[in-house]
């Protein structure tokens, strides 16, 4: 293990925390920037399992929230409704995921100029999404329907192709299904938690024959810088939503499928 390879971790890292809540495709990133870096994780499980230290970080952030809703589950309907609503969204991922599980790791996951096309797709539909003059049904995102919970869990299906973005594929269905704004991405981040949760603990087990003690001190790595950067999106990015709207993720989506794809041309 070269301090190269450390470095590597350490900047895929950062790059998980920054873009992981944000409807930019964390994956799409890392993969591309693992490409260009020339960095190979052990059966793509580092590009997964790093993920955890963003899980970690908004646990973090919503500590007292998730333990208030803790207490007031056996009690309060609202509550119960709220839960049931965050698995009926998860649920659709969690069986898709799981039965292409190898297709999106050995094909997906290895078409660099899939994740570009994706980035640059997802970038037009962002902005036409965030420039919709559209008066919202809901502002609360404990509060929707569950049949919009289950819509939006169908959109985070979307996802499973790298370059779409988990973040943004759920926030985009809110949108559409009509939340505003800040409940669309609010709902992204519960529903983030048992979806990326699942994601770790099922690639961790499919690769447990294949990853050794190695394999850890650059998984530690990633999941620590992950961690520290996560936290720092995840305390601004629900004020800066409700300031700035989707339309600089756009941009920056536009930006980066750009131009990683005129390196691909360029560079391959």
């Amino acid at each position: 293990m070269s301090e190269q390879t450390i470095v590597g971790a350490a900047i895929l890292g950062i790059l998980e925390g920054l873009t992981e809540f944000i409807p930019v495709s964390s994956t799409g990133h890392i993969l591309l920037a693992g490409h260009f870096m020339g960095f190979q994780s052990t059966g793509k499980v580092f590009e997964v399992v790093i993920q955890l230290g963003a899980i970690l970080a908004i646990l973090s952030v919503y500590f007292a929230r998730l333990w208030d809703m803790l207490i007031k589950l056996p009690s309060d309907r609202a509550t119960q409704t709220f839960v049931l609503g965050i698995l009926i969204a998860f649920l659709p991922a969690a069986v898709i995921g799981a039965m292409a599980h190898g297709f999106i790791k050995e094909v997906l996951f290895e078409s660099p100029m899939l994740i570009c096309i994706m980035l640059i797709l997802g970038g037009f539909i962002l902005l036409w999404v965030d420039r919709r003059a559209v008066e919202p049904k809901y502002t609360d995102a404990a509060a929707f329907p569950l049949s919009v919970y289950f819509r939006i869990g169908l959109f985070q299906c979307l996802a499973m192709i790298p370059g779409t973005s988990r973040s943004g594929a759920t926030i985009v269905g809110a949108l559409l299904m009509g939340a505003d704004k800040r409940s669309a991405a609010e709902f992204s981040f519960f529903l983030a938690m048992p979806t990326m949760a699942g994601a770790f603990v099922y690639d961790l087990y499919q690769n447990r024959d294949i990853l050794s003690a190695n394999d850890l001190p650059i998984i530690a790595t990633g999941f620590v810088f992950a961690f520290i950067s996560a936290v720092v999106v995840v305390r601004k990015l629900l004020d800066f939503v409700s300031r700035r709207g989707f339309a600089p993720f756009a941009y920056w989506r536009l930006l980066v499928g750009t131009v990683g794809l005129v390196a691909l041309l360029v560079w391959g």
